[in-house]
């Protein structure tokens, strides 16, 4: 027994390897063997591929009418509730069989049959066609040990059971002797074709190599079988239950194709969607069926009815008559139809899966010849990874006879694999490979990890763990697999551990470094600087209110002073210290203020930062665009090269910018003279029969709209625009092209592109990045002459970004030839002791000129609202403090400083593309997830219906049900996807 000092040495140990956490997960949790096997990723993915194997069904199998016309598809719905003989049940059936053939490479002299059951009763049946104990001569050799003999143990119960039929099959046969069948003398073995022939055998039984075992014929074996049957093809014959054979042969082409050739190859197909199999296939040689229809002559066994591959040619005729194979249910591959069908199969739609399974395998991975060098390929990695990792090891020994489809691993620990502990140890990793996961004796339970749900290995067979690794795998899952399965064992060996010692009365710590400061936590007192004023609502006082966020840093812990840290440096309290100087505005202030590195952070809005002032721990812009965060403590206005992160508030005024963008557009569009009429109606100077057409307009709708960029402020401008129906076109980097278009909008590809015809132009694209060299901003000046002109006459410019995005002497010119009617400009306009300053400057020289056409604002669209001033200032207090306590960086604009890490965006609730985290909060709300999942069901399955029903009468009877569920599912719907902030684009990773 191991001492308590052994068992901890061994808790450490497999805790100190696991520390790294838990390895990647492979794409799909159950490592399935079949070629066919359903390769979906998770539920989402098996989800869409049952949707897509009911168009499938739909566009393949088609209805006619009597005079052969198309009259519609068929429906996996109509195909489960009717009869499963004639059409269609015949043409998938002979599909299935088409593709099986012509996939897996069999030559056409060989026919494959059909019939119900699953994978050891069915081979048993293949293997007994080819039996008969009233065949004095016939010998028989099985490539497993005799059942219950002392060499038969690791062959497990399953694959006895197969070689007990044969011989209970001669025992209780009146001229059986069981004696004729000869067994190996270890698992999997093929001898020489000269033992087989002094032996005298006629039939090779191969099953050694079958799933449970996970072993595979060498290719010297192959060969010597290949060579034996050459020798006399006509009364020799290899049959082999190929359940983990196909797709699977690690052997050369030419080698596998004589197998298939040569051999009968028995196969259980595993479903490829989700609906019931139960069914399984066999090709058989020519010589072969000829053996069998010799058998029926004089018949040595009972076969039930729905597995007998030889039924009477005369189908009304009792079983006792004349049978033949030509009756049976085989695929001839040279006429290319069946002889005959399965009898009561209820698999149908199993059988139409597995067509479309092989199709998508052939999609996914190629030929039956890729797949088996996927396969053996995949033999290699895990010989590989196995010599990299030795605790565990392989179950077979020699490596030309390991499976290429399924492997055997073996835990090799020491003395704990000789422990009793061992079994417990395996029991529990297999619970927390899968979803129960682990509970340590302290209560901490560690989740499942649904990595694989399926490594039994089968009892009496060698090895704690098998792992299906045929080529229908990628690598990478393979790899995955393997690393989880090695994780598994060292976190259940810990908690088995524990309990051992709990049980023994030895206290376990669980907590080595409990209570430690988490590593790159920065302590200390923090001084931040809040340039801009917050409260933009007037109190009691007549002052702009700021107590919201006094309020809210105090609750963050943070200490507010409505004063200047010249005034007093804080007390080294270790906490984090807000100074509002909300009165700074020129370059001179603000180096006086933060020149010298005062403060170590800055929250600001509209304020310039200048180059000069120093914010190690960096800074927030309230807003999106960073163009007056200067300080090179980042890097200036890029956030590019500095020490300390630049970071923004995207989307906060989004709303608020858009809908005053909307509002400058509504004073001219519709150009309703709302003045002139209001003044003669006040008068009493108007008779609306009369009068009315002295002012004619026209409505927004059908207006062109274009709009330059697709930022959160042109997004929702272009939401705007749709709800007043006009015509959406978006200009935009080419990522965004399939974002825009999905959201309805067409796309162009330059900003002349989008003006082209529009009525109204929006510029929304942010000043670009900046020439360190020339202090230039990219865009700068892009709506230039060329843009302009291609504007409808009379057209409405809005530039509520920034003032310098348009040329002004190209806009003084539209101005005056006509083609812009109204232009509003939102932009910054400063005083200093120069005078007026700021990007507004420039138009203001063409007011004298276009006085009555041209409004001007002082940038105040975005910032003028209090509850979005406030709830900005608030995000840029918590991004602030994660940076500097935790160095983590949300919103980071420009490059990552060093030691820091990115929790990437956050905007508010449906203003931005969707995030992984909006998705995940809503993954989180079980009442709107089951609400949503109901509603779009219901469309779904309406939608679905309509699409696939051809009958007229039929879709008119689901028309007048369902009409009134679809319409409240899909209002219901959108409520509930607006609410959840997921009616947009997703975020780009």
């Amino acid at each position: 027994m191991l001492t308590d000092g052994e068992l901890l040495a061994h808790r450490k140990s497999a805790l100190d390897e696991t520390r790294g956490g838990v390895p990647p997960v492979p794409s799909n949790p159950f490592f399935g063997v079949g070629p066919i096997t359903d390769a979906t990723t998770d539920e989402v993915d098996s989800r869409l591929r049952r949707q897509e194997f009911d168009r499938w069904i739909e566009r393949t199998y088609r209805k006619r009418d009597d005079q052969g016309n198309d009259i519609g598809g068929f429906t996996t719905g109509e195909l489960s509730r009717s009869m499963h003989r004639g059409y269609p049940a015949d043409a998938i059936l002979l599909d299935m069989m088409r593709a099986i053939h012509r996939y897996f490479e069999f030559p056409k002299s060989n026919r494959i049959a059909v019939g119900l059951g699953g994978g050891h009763s069915g081979y048993t049946v293949c293997v007994q066609h080819l039996l008969n104990a009233n065949d004095a001569g016939q010998r028989v050799y099985v490539d497993t040990p005799r059942p219950e003999s002392s060499d038969a143990g690791p062959a497990g119960f399953f694959r006895q059971s197969w070689a007990t039929q044969l011989i209970e099959m001669h025992r209780f046969a009146e001229n059986g002797d069981e004696s004729r069948i000869h067994f190996a003398q270890k698992e999997g073995a093929i001898p020489t074709a000269r033992e087989l022939a002094e032996m005298g055998v006629s039939v090779f039984i191969g099953v050694g190599h079958e799933t449970t075992g996970a072993n595979s014929y060498t290719d010297a074996e192959i060969h010597e079988l290949l060579a034996w049957l050459d020798a006399d093809p006509d009364n020799r014959h290899a049959i082999f239950d190929a359940t983990s054979m196909l797709g699977a042969m690690p052997w050369p082409p030419e080698t596998v194709r004589a197998v298939m050739a040569k051999c009968c190859m028995f196969m259980p197909f595993q479903k490829a969607v989700g609906g019931v199999s139960g069914y399984f296939t066999a090709s058989f040689t020519p010589q072969a069926l000829a053996l069998i229809e010799r058998n029926q002559q004089n018949p040595s066994w009972a076969i039930p009815r729905q597995l007998k591959i030889a039924p009477p040619l005369d189908p009304r005729q009792p079983f006792s008559s004349k049978r033949s194979v030509d009756q049976g249910p085989f695929y001839d591959a040279a006429e290319d139809r069946m002889l005959g069908g399965v009898i009561n199969t209820y698999s149908v739609l199993a059988f139409a899966e597995t067509t479309f399974g092989l199709l998508k395998t052939e999609e996914r991975v190629g030929s039956v010849t890729e797949l088996n060098r996927r396969s053996a390929a995949n033999r290699e990695l895990v010989n590989e990874w196995v010599a990299r990792n030795p605790l565990l090891g392989l179950a077979v020994a020699e490596a030309d006879r390991r499976g290429a489809a399924v492997t055997l691993l073996q835990v090799n620990d020491g003395a704990i694999s000789a422990s009793d502990l061992h079994p417990r140890i395996i029991a529990r990793s297999k619970q927390l490979l899968g979803y129960e996961g682990i509970t340590h004796p302290n209560g901490e339970h560690e989740p499942g990890l649904d990595s694989a749900r399926y490594v039994n290995a089968f009892p009496g067979t060698p090895g704690d763990y098998r792992a299906w690794v045929g080529g229908i795998r990628v690598p990478e899952d393979v790899t995955a697999l393997l690393e989880n399965l090695k994780y598994a064992y060292l976190r259940a060996k810990a908690v088995v551990i524990e309990e051992e010692l709990e049980r023994r009365g030895v206290k376990v710590e669980y907590a080595e470094t409990a209570g430690a400061a988490a590593e790159g936590t920065r302590e200390g007192t923090v001084k931040v600087l809040i340039a801009d004023a917050i409260g933009l609502r007037f109190g009691a006082d007549g002052k702009l209110d700021h107590s919201e966020l006094a309020a809210y840093i105090a609750e963050k812990g943070g200490v507010f002073h409505e004063a200047s840290i010249q005034a007093g440096a804080p007390a080294d309290d270790g906490k984090v210290h807000f100074f509002y100087q909300p009165h700074l505005s020129t370059a001179e202030e603000l180096l006086a203020e933060a020149g010298e590195g005062q403060y170590d952070a800055v929250i600001a809005a509209a304020t310039f930062i200048p180059a000069d002032a120093k914010f190690r721990m960096g800074g927030v812009r309230i807003g999106a665009g960073t163009g007056n965060m200067g300080s090179a403590s980042w890097g200036g206005p890029n956030g590019e090269g500095g020490e300390a992160p630049l970071m923004n508030t995207p989307g906060i005024n989004s709303r608020a910018t858009a809908q005053m963008a909307a509002k400058a557009m509504l004073k001219v569009l519709p150009d309703l003279p709302v003045d002139a009429l209001h003044a003669r109606t006040a008068a009493g100077d108007f008779d609306t029969g009369k009068n009315l057409a002295e002012y004619p307009t026209s409505k927004l709708e059908g207006k062109r709209i274009a709009i330059l960029g697709y930022g959160n402020i042109g997004r929702e401008l272009a939401r705007i625009a749709k709800a007043f129906h006009m015509d959406v076109v978006v200009y935009a980097r080419p990522g965004h092209r399939d974002n825009i278009l999905a959201e309805g909008y067409e796309y162009a590809e330059s900003p002349v592109a989008a003006a082209r015809g529009a009525d109204a132009l929006s510029v929304h694209l942010g000043l670009g990045r900046q020439d360190p060299a020339t202090g230039r901003y990219a865009n700068a000046g892009l709506v230039d002459d060329a843009v302009l002109s291609a504007l409808n006459d009379g057209a409405v410019l809005l530039n509520y970004d920034r003032g310098e995005l348009v040329d002004v002497a190209a806009l003084d010119k539209a101005l005056t030839a006509g083609k812009v009617r109204h232009a509003a400009i939102d932009a910054d306009i400063f005083q200093s002791a120069e005078g007026v300053t700021g990007p507004m400057k420039p138009y203001l020289s063409l007011l004298p000129k276009h006085e009555g056409r041209l409004e001007l604002l002082p940038h105040a669209a975005a910032d003028t609202d209090h509850p979005t001033r406030v709830a900005g200032a608030k995000q840029a207090v918590d991004q602030l403090l994660d940076a500097i306590r935790n160095r983590a960086v949300t919103n980071l604009k420009g490059d990552l400083p060093a030691g820091y890490v990115s929790r990437g965006s956050k905007s508010p609730l449906g203003i931005a593309p969707v995030t992984q985290d909006d998705l995940a909060r809503v993954a989180e709300n079980a009442r709107l997830l089951d609400e949503l999942r109901a509603a779009s069901e219901a469309i779904a399955a309406v939608i679905g219906a309509l699409d696939s029903v051809s009958d007229v009468g039929h879709r008119a009877r689901i028309v007048t049900r369902y009409r009134g569920l679809l319409a409240a599912s899909i209002l219901k719907q959108k409520n509930l996807l607006e609410a959840a902030g997921l009616v947009a684009p997703a975020a780009r990773d």
